[in-house]
């Protein structure tokens, strides 16, 4: 059932819009402006133009280029066409196709791609929507966005402005939330609210449930599932029979979704969803993670569920886990091996990161991932997403068994 946006926890404790900041723009001769909500953390534009259904895509795409944000006043059909303009321009960019650079290394690929994915989201993220205090769009032809921004953002207390680009983003997770993902080892669907990661690869859900509990289960059945994001993982271990799991994550949004996702599912009363820095007090004999695979630094902070700067997470768990486990028990990492392909770990720093935290490893599951990437020969990183395999690493406390 779907929980309607007035009735959500997330709705209280969404940022208020006091806490953004200004843009400021002028037109008719008057200096205007209104608060700037960027979910990405991108200030707002120094310098606003007003753009309406004159405006052409070639003009559009100059101006964004130059760093010149256009605020539209036209039809609202029209700036998603326009917006499609412009993305072809950019794709079609002739120094994308002539003077593209040969990485020298895995590393290089992969910084040279992240660097072209912000310059590309910072040139088509400068078409930009006016709302009124409601989260309506005051324009000709515009969808009722009302209730996929309330999900995401709060109520709205006055008039804001924001990216066309950055409003597509969260319609799309608003249809992610209503649809469901579906997950077969839990034969339902999880949703995924606004800002958390929504658990689309599969594989590393199969290895949770499929590899074998630790003994020690049968007779303690708790666990714990850090860094809980949906709750996809400790509904999975509840549904195996685990009868006392405690999921934990730092972020609201996530503590949010994990609990209604589990209301949903029967499960609430096996599953205590808890705000923590990674571990709850206390110890158990099945400790799950799925941190962030690659150790870079995430560039908004929707992609805190992809990237780990300098592996804090990864290192944070490891470090933590073998006082957080009972005698005998295990812990299970899910961690993907693209950072080694990508050159921005290699195994042998994994490795000691495990032994340094006086842990031993019992064994190690493989799948190899079946997302789409992993076949499209366009992808800068096809190389390392080619090779990739996703890994459950049992792991226990040296000595322990």
């Amino acid at each position: 059932m779907a929980i309607r946006p007035s009735a959500s926890p997330a709705v209280m404790n969404a940022p208020s819009l006091i806490s953004w900041p200004v843009i400021r723009w002028n037109e008719a001769s008057e200096e205007k402006s209104a608060r700037w909500r960027s979910e990405s953390g991108t200030p707002p534009p120094k310098r606003v133009v007003i753009a309406d259904d004159r405006m052409t895509a070639d003009a559009a795409y100059r101006l964004a280029c130059e760093g010149t944000a256009l605020l539209w006043r036209g039809d609202f059909q029209n700036a998603r066409q326009l917006l499609q303009a412009m993305t072809r321009r950019l794709n079609e960019k002739p120094s994308v196709r002539k003077n593209k650079k040969i990485p020298a290394s895995p590393a290089d690929a992969f910084n040279l791609h992240r660097l072209a994915q912000s310059q590309r989201a910072r040139t088509l993220g400068m078409l930009l929507i006016p709302f009124d205090a409601d989260h309506s769009i005051p324009l000709r032809r515009a969808p009722d966005v009302r209730a996929a921004c309330t999900e995401a953002y709060g109520a709205a207390t006055e008039p804001y402005v924001a990216s066309l680009r950055g409003l597509q983003g969260l319609i799309g997770a608003y249809e992610w939330r209503k649809n469901g993902v579906g997950i077969p080892a839990l034969g339902a669907r999880i949703h995924p609210h606004y800002g958390v990661f929504a658990p689309i690869r599969g594989e590393y859900i199969g290895l949770v449930n499929e590899t074998p509990l630790p003994k020690l289960t049968a007779t303690q059945s708790v666990a714990f599932d850090i860094g809980t994001g949906t709750g996809v993982l400790a509904a999975v271990l509840a549904r195996r029979g685990i009868k006392r799991i405690i999921a934990t994550d730092q972020d609201q949004r996530a503590l949010v979704c994990a609990r209604e996702n589990l209301v949903r599912l029967g499960l609430a009363a096996q599953v205590d969803v808890v705000q923590a820095d990674l571990f709850p007090e206390g110890r158990a004999p099945l400790v799950v993670c799925n941190p962030p695979w690659i150790p870079a630094r995430p560039s908004s902070p929707l992609e805190h569920a992809i990237f780990d700067p300098e592996s804090r997470m990864l290192r944070g768990f490891l470090n933590g886990l073998a006082a957080h486990l009972e005698p005998g028990g295990e812990g299970w990492l899910i961690l993907s091996d693209l950072a080694e392909h990508l050159g921005l770990r290699t195994r042998a720093e994994l490795l000691a990161a495990i032994d340094a935290a006086g842990l031993q490893v019992l064994g190690k599951i493989d799948v190899k991932p079946h997302h789409p990437r992993v076949s499209d020969t366009s992808d800068p990183l096809h190389a390392a997403r080619a090779a990739e395999l996703t890994s459950l690493w049992r792991l226990a406390a040296k000595g322990a068994t």
